[in-house]
């Protein structure tokens, strides 16, 4: 078994506590913006920029979101300086107070280099004057808020999808496998119009979730693909990846990186490892927790930011002779619970595996070994366990059945105050007038412990190219799933029942933000960097890892096992799938 590790970060005790209006992947955004800007005024002026020691603050600040350790020896060598200057500067910006030494050893000889947040809210006030300034260059209101370096500040409005002038060469037709549910159905219902757009026929086939996961790997054993384009969830992601069931999706010119900063950035890093893309993102589904506003009200409550605060109000508003519960969840044995059991840790603090912070998160791809190591018999994951059991006494009696789909029919029925709920499904509500929760329904992050970012865990689907595609096909098929990804072709989903975007433009188009609170909230959740991959880490066994954990969280709900004990039995099985 690896060596057992509770360090989590290589970093000291500084925290991104400014980023309440802004997200790290906003600041990198920004960081590249900063370094390009003062290369091309070094190019074109001619000029030797003042600040010498941006080349520092600039790798220290990128390293840090990234959970990277960095050196006097590794910074020195990346600022490009001579060593004696580069120390120099590294020196009096720890006296100045920007820079934190922490000793990597005991003697306290060798140390490691991290921003203070003296320089963590620099940056973050330096953003915020520039974006201001930016804003007002390119146009938009005093206040106007908007993600720095998203593409949507080109238009307001996004146009409609055009006909192609020639028609896309694909013999057969365009074959798709989907996954059954209401973003995909709303695909399958613009069939007709996105035949018109390519020219040709398209094949749609959709598979509940298990035989879609199947038929993948399945298809990857082929001599030659049956399908173009398939989605994968984007927690199958590096499982398909290692598997070569997918394969990358170049896109190198100056129209693609563009068009790449238009996705919420957590939903593009779910298709991206490293500088490779695998598939380009067609949902942003987030799990929020729901509420009633109208039975809030009623009863003088607050809508739920801790956990204790979810416990107060299920207990409040459980009224089971009214046929009123306080609370759904997924508390099905295996995947179900398994997913409710990651989410909780998360907010607990506590990821399922022994992650790496990152900025303001952990860093969920890449793992080492170490990396990989289930936290299953900690603290956190105890405080996680007996807050379900305790939620147990608030829920539907048949919530120990309940799924994705039955949790949100409990409460599109009336007959739950509160729920978790992912935004793909949210349509059931937000769509149907005779739900009592239509039009009464608020939107946040999970609730969380003290001392605990809110996040709202990232769900969502990928379209990729099989690895087995034919390389005639290959090209066409690419320009097939740009499309289907497009801003037009997200917009028509949405104005054909979906709630689900993942893309800026498409959330700030006014028609689409029109009557759909949900979409907005999502977006400002993107932008503030509260949706979060993490709680759901990047591994091939993930599926059997979720199922397994799932099980013996279902016995502890059914008193079969105490909490310990459960939570010791899926440390050993999850050590066992993850092979640690």
């Amino acid at each position: 078994m690896a060596k057992r590790t509770r360090e989590k970060s290589n970093r000291p005790d500084t925290q991104l506590n400014s980023f309440s209006e802004m997200s790290a992947h906003e600041l990198e955004r920004f960081l590249d913006f900063v370094s390009q800007f003062n290369l091309e005024t070094e190019e074109t002026l001619k000029l030797e920029m003042p600040a010498r020691e941006l080349p520092i603050l600039l790798q220290l600040m990128r390293s840090h979101l990234k959970g990277r350790m960095e050196t006097p020896s590794s910074i020195i060598e990346g600022s490009g300086m001579a060593r004696g200057t580069a120390h120099r500067m590294i020196e009096d910006m720890v006296e100045r107070g920007f820079i934190a030494k922490r000793p990597r050893t005991r003697s306290g000889k060798t140390f490691s280099l991290h921003p203070t947040q003296k320089m963590i809210d620099a940056w973050i006030d330096y953003m915020r004057r520039v974006k201001s300034l930016l804003g007002g260059a390119f146009g938009l209101s005093e206040g106007s808020d908007y993600f720095f370096g998203a593409s949507y500040l080109s238009t307001a409005t996004v146009a409609p999808l055009p006909v192609l002038s020639r028609k896309i060469d694909l013999p057969g037709g365009l074959r798709v496998l989907l996954h059954a549910d209401a973003t995909f159905m709303a695909m399958q219902k613009l069939k007709r119009q996105f035949e018109l757009h390519f020219g040709i026929e398209i094949e749609v086939r959709a598979l509940s979730i298990d035989r879609l996961h199947r038929e993948i790997l399945e298809n990857a054993q082929r001599s030659h693909s049956r399908y173009d384009i398939v989605t994968c969830d984007i927690c199958w992601m590096e499982e398909m990846i290692q598997a070569e069931a997918i394969c990358p999706v170049e896109m190198v010119d100056a129209e693609d990186a563009r068009d790449l900063m238009d996705f919420h950035p957590e939903a593009l890093s779910t298709a991206r490892r490293d500088n490779v893309l695998y598939g380009l993102p067609v949902q942003t589904t987030p799990e929020l927790f729901i509420y009633r506003t109208d039975i809030l009200e009623e009863q003088g409550l607050e809508p739920p930011k801790g956990l204790e605060d979810v416990l107060n109000c299920a207990r409040q508003l459980h009224d089971p002779a009214r046929n009123m519960n306080g609370i759904c969840w997924n508390g099905a044995c295996g995947t179900p619970v398994g997913t409710t059991f990651m989410m909780l840790m998360a907010d607990f603090g506590q990821p399922v595996l022994n992650l790496q912070r990152a900025g303001n998160g952990f860093q969920d791809q890449n793992l080492t070994p170490e990396n990989r190591i289930p936290m299953l018999d900690g603290p956190k994951a105890l405080e996680a366990a007996e807050f379900l059991i305790e939620l147990l006494s608030y829920s539907p009696p048949n919530v120990l059945q309940m799924s994705w789909y039955e949790r949100a029919k409990c409460y599109a029925d009336g007959q739950a105050a509160m729920a978790y709920c992912y935004t793909q499904i949210l349509p059931m509500i937000e769509n149907r007038a005779a739900s009592p929760g239509f039009d009464r329904t608020g939107y946040l992050p999970h609730p969380s412990a003290p001392g605990v970012p809110r996040t709202a865990p990232l769900g969502g689907w990928n379209l990729c190219v099989p690895a087995n595609v034919k390389p005639q096909r290959f090209e066409s098929v690419l320009h097939a799933a740009r499309v289907l990804t497009s801003a037009p072709a997200t917009k028509l989903y949405i104005e054909n029942g979906s709630l689900v975007s993942s893309r800026f433009s498409v959330c700030n188009d006014p028609v689409v933000a029109h009557g759909r609170p949900v979409i907005a909230t999502v977006d400002k959740m993107a932008r503030s960097g509260q949706l979060q991959t993490w709680s759901r880490p990047s591994v091939p066994q993930f599926n059997i890892l979720v199922r397994t954990l799932g099980e013996e969280i279902h016995a502890m709900l059914l008193r079969n096992k105490k909490p310990r004990a459960a939570l010791r039995d899926a440390q050993a099985r999850c050590e066992k799938v993850l092979k640690v």
